[in-house]
């Protein structure tokens, strides 16, 4: 199924509610260190709600490490400077779709890392900085998971 990598997440809520996510769909969570908050967080427990035994939660030390672990697949990189749109890709189930940190996106050097494949963007109004990370990883997987009619892992 789809992997989920959030690198450096920084909110606990938005992890929380990415966990719910991986559960509910079946999509991998890959979280890269630092991480802004450790599991015993009382608002990553809140936001994952009872679904933390029955999602996959990887923790790397590294954006590399990440990647090793990950094998093939191709990464999607999401920014507000993507040059395609979420859903003009056509999503096999082994992809990663890497996000940013909440304050400030993904780096530079994240964006042009060797393993990404393309830059990928929602669409927004104009004028507008950017969308909650949580949201929109949950657009992108049930983009992709949509594309694969809601297949059953």
């Amino acid at each position: 199924m789809f992997r989920i990598l959030f690198n450096a997440p920084e909110i606990p809520g938005n992890t929380g509610n990415a966990i719910r996510l991986a559960a509910v769909t079946g999509a991998e969570l890959h979280l890269v260190k630092p991480l802004g908050f450790d599991f015993e967080d009382s608002k990553l427990r809140r936001a994952g709600l009872d679904y933390h035994d029955l999602a996959v939660v990887t923790v790397h030390e590294n954006l590399d490490a990440a990647f090793a672990a990950l094998g093939e697949g191709r990464v999607f990189a999401y920014t507000s400077e993507g040059s395609r749109i979420y859903t003009d890709i056509a999503y096999e189930p082994s992809d990663i779709l890497m996000f940013g940190k909440e304050s400030v996106g993904l780096s530079p050097a994240d964006k042009v890392h060797s393993r990404v494949t393309d830059l990928v963007r929602l669409p927004m109004l104009s004028g507008r900085r950017s969308m909650n990370l949580a949201n929109c990883a949950s657009i992108v997987v049930f983009e992709a998971w949509r594309q694969h009619d809601f297949a059953q892992p």
